[in-house]
């Protein structure tokens, strides 16, 4: 009789998350007809269907649900115990999984994985780019080891370790460069463009312009920062964007960048990890090879 195996519970555990046999086989690295054997080989396992077929989703059945739910736990407690294995090996070392939040991971990723190559030489880092409640959520399920984001989380089973802060630049159309940095008050009534929601830089804008929400519903979205910035050359409106995006974001667009008046709004980016790892310590180690980051130019910024 076949046996139960853990190669069982990773590939329902991705087929429960993609709800897709070829995403779910992509991101296995399997063929699809290879997924499909082992989904209906466990099946045949616990003598019930797991899933229901369908032309274009996988919907999981009432068992499915509960033995995801089980299947995750279990995937996770095995993680936790190959992460034992390494905390009396000396340096961190192995694959490390890292989640990013978009609004970070294109200006501070290169010099991240460059100094944690030069300091954790044998540590196989594995970047994965997702918005915060994503990233929270696979932290929460065992499939990061930890997340780079903006603070506070506020989640009591994550620990936090803040890295720096940065200021939000405002960004307007090249043709206000003489123009007076607007007070909050008026900047409120500007056709403002934000990412779209699901992005905690969103939320933090829309804090500190302290919109109401019925507004904030109405207000221009973009699904990157780049759009956004390109849309203000373009003469849509104005923008928000992180500090350390500026030089990036900026240099092929027709617009202008201002400091806000005090009290400016900021962010404070650090790293999370589940108070359970076994790897906290070394996490904490690494936390710190990335304190203070590198200078990052920011010339033609107006006051």
């Amino acid at each position: 009789m076949t046996q139960l195996t853990m190669k069982h519970l990773r590939y329902f555990d991705a087929l429960a998350r993609q709800r897709h046999f070829g995403r779910a086989a992509e991101a296995s690295s399997i063929s699809q007809p290879a997924l499909s054997l082992q989904i209906k080989e466990l099946e045949e396992i616990l003598g019930a269907p797991l899933v229901e077929r369908g032309p274009r989703q996988v919907r999981l059945t009432a068992l499915g649900e509960d033995f995801a739910l089980r299947g995750a736990e279990i995937l996770r407690a095995v993680d936790e115990l190959a992460a034992l294995g390494r905390t009396g090996a000396g340096p961190l070392a192995g694959r490390l999984r890292l989640g990013i939040i978009p609004t970070v991971a294109p200006y501070f990723l290169p010099q991240l994985i460059r100094r944690l190559a030069e300091r954790f030489p044998d540590l196989d880092l594995r970047p994965r780019e997702a918005v915060t409640p994503r990233l929270m959520r696979d932290l929460a399920e065992g499939r990061l080891d930890l997340a780079l984001v903006a603070l506070p989380v506020s989640e009591p089973s994550l620990a936090e370790h803040p890295l720096f802060d940065e200021d939000f630049l405002l960004v307007r159309p090249a043709a206000m460069a003489g123009e007076p940095v607007p007070a909050l008050e008026n900047l409120r009534e500007m056709p403002l463009l934000l990412l779209e929601e699901g992005h905690c830089f969103r939320d933090q804008a829309i804090s500190y312009c302290k919109l109401p929400p019925a507004l904030a519903g109405e207000i221009m979205q973009g699904s990157s920062l780049s759009t956004l910035v390109q849309m203000v050359g373009a003469g849509i409106g104005v923008t928000l964007i992180p500090e350390m995006a500026a030089a990036v974001e900026t240099r092929s667009a027709e617009v202008v960048l201002h400091r806000l008046p005090d009290p400016r709004p900021s962010r404070t980016i650090g790293l999370v990890w589940r108070r359970t790892n076994p790897l906290a310590p070394q996490l904490a180690e690494l936390a710190a090879a990335l304190l203070p980051p590198a200078a990052m130019p920011q010339d033609g910024i107006a006051g």
